[in-house]
């Protein structure tokens, strides 16, 4: 790698890491403001989901801006928000404070994925290698990021307190946003430059899209957005819902159910590897069909498996982690099939735009189905979100087989 591409992929990695970071370390918060606070569950949900689905909904803007201004100032944007909602929570202390913390870093982190992707395919000549440490990045922040704000709570056991001391970080990824030297076009021929000039993107944004969903992409965009769903119903809630079953208790005061949710994170890490290996080597349609039938019978067996005693909890939540990170790759590879080279970018905007935008109203969904039912029944449905999501990998399969049919001579 070059200079410029190191400087680059230091930069996006950090960024990448800490948007996930504070992504999967709100539901450990969870947790806590549901005692702290006595807030029900079902505006819990409302309150996280409003930033959850602001933090997909900006995807697209963001992928505009980012043509338009350049990709370094909207990181440094992303970085100073997400540290400046963070400091926000650290003083807040009723249902709204809280509610305006969550927008404020869904906003900011949204504006992320559209700008360092960008950045990377503009800016360094060795694509494929920086963004497969810009996925490690990620994938570390997922895991990781949510370990250490279980850690500070244990250690500190102040949650506003550890809300700023999370902050801090971003202020630091700031400055270095805002000082590194690099040159964001290094990797740009003269007619790519011109032909994604903001105003041909714009333009093209409506004409383009319409094209997209007037194609299989349409069932694509439907599992992605059920995916997302069925990722943000299980997770937003499942710190609280593992500390109802977990009886192990942990050394030195510290939260079991805080370290199994971060273990499934961390186990998520090789389900994101074999679902890469996974598109490699076998039809997408096939490998998404298989993954997410098995969510679908997780689901529904999930509650059940992890009454069973400590072992049952730490094989269940395995599983879980596992397979509800598989799927990313598979569909990611997916969208790519199933869209043209022209309008990549753009898939990919409403890629996001379905798990993060949409997919957010599996917060307060999870949220009022534990208010009014219970975690059974909030598991039912998503098996449920899970076996639709199926069905339309199913119909893409059959739809894919009986082109390779007509194709054939």
């Amino acid at each position: 790698m070059t200079s410029n591409d190191r400087s680059i992929v230091g930069l996006v990695a950090i960024a990448h890491a800490m948007v996930h970071t504070y992504e999967l370390s709100i539901p450990i918060f969870v947790t806590v403001w549901t005692d702290a606070l006595s807030i029900p569950t079902k505006e819990l949900g409302l309150m996280v989901g409003v930033g959850y689905a602001l933090f997909g909904l900006g995807a697209i803007p963001g992928g505009i801006l980012s043509d338009r201004i350049g990709s370094r100032g909207l990181i440094a944007v992303c970085l100073a928000g997400m540290g400046g909602s963070f400091a926000l929570l650290s003083i807040s202390s009723s249902p709204w404070a809280l509610t305006a913390s969550m927008a404020a870093w869904g906003i900011a982190a949204s504006v992320y994925h559209p700008a360092g992707l960008s950045l990377i395919s503009k800016g360094v000549t060795q694509r494929g290698r920086a963004l497969a440490l810009h996925g490690m990045a990620g994938n570390a922040g997922i895991a990781f990021g949510p370990l250490a704000t279980a850690l500070l709570l244990a250690w500190i056991g102040d949650w506003q307190w550890v809300a700023f001391i999370l902050a801090v970080p971003a202020a630091l990824a700031t400055a270095y946003a805002l000082t590194s030297s690099f040159d964001e076009h290094a990797a740009e021929t003269p007619e790519e430059t011109a032909e994604d000039s903001s105003e041909h993107v714009v333009k093209r944004l409506g004409k383009t899209s319409r094209q997209l969903f007037a194609t299989a992409f349409a069932g694509v965009f439907a599992i992605v957005m059920l995916s997302g769903l069925y990722y943000r119903g299980v997770l937003t809630f499942l710190p609280d819902m593992l500390g109802e079953v977990i009886t192990f208790q942990l050394p030195l005061g510290l939260e079991s159910e805080h370290y199994v949710y971060a273990g499934i994170l961390m186990i998520g890490m090789l389900g994101q590897f074999v679902g890469g290996k996974l598109t490699d080597r076998y039809p997408t349609e096939i490998s998404m069909l298989a993954a997410l039938t098995t969510l679908s019978l997780i689901a529904l067996a999930f509650l059940p498996v992890v009454q069973l005693g400590t072992v049952a909890v730490l094989a269940g939540s395995a599983v879980l982690g596992f397979f509800l990170f598989l799927v990313q790759p598979l569909y990611q590879a997916t969208v790519a099939e199933y869209t043209p080279a022209r309008a990549r970018g753009l898939s990919y905007g409403f890629t996001y735009l379905g798990v993060f935008g949409i997919g957010a109203i599996g917060a307060p969904l999870a949220g009022w189905l534990l208010d009014v039912s219970s975690a059974m029944t909030l598991f039912v449905v998503l098996s449920g979100v899970a076996l639709a999501a199926a069905s339309i990998s199913g119909w893409l399969l059959l739809r894919s087989r009986r082109a390779d049919v007509a194709a054939s001579p």
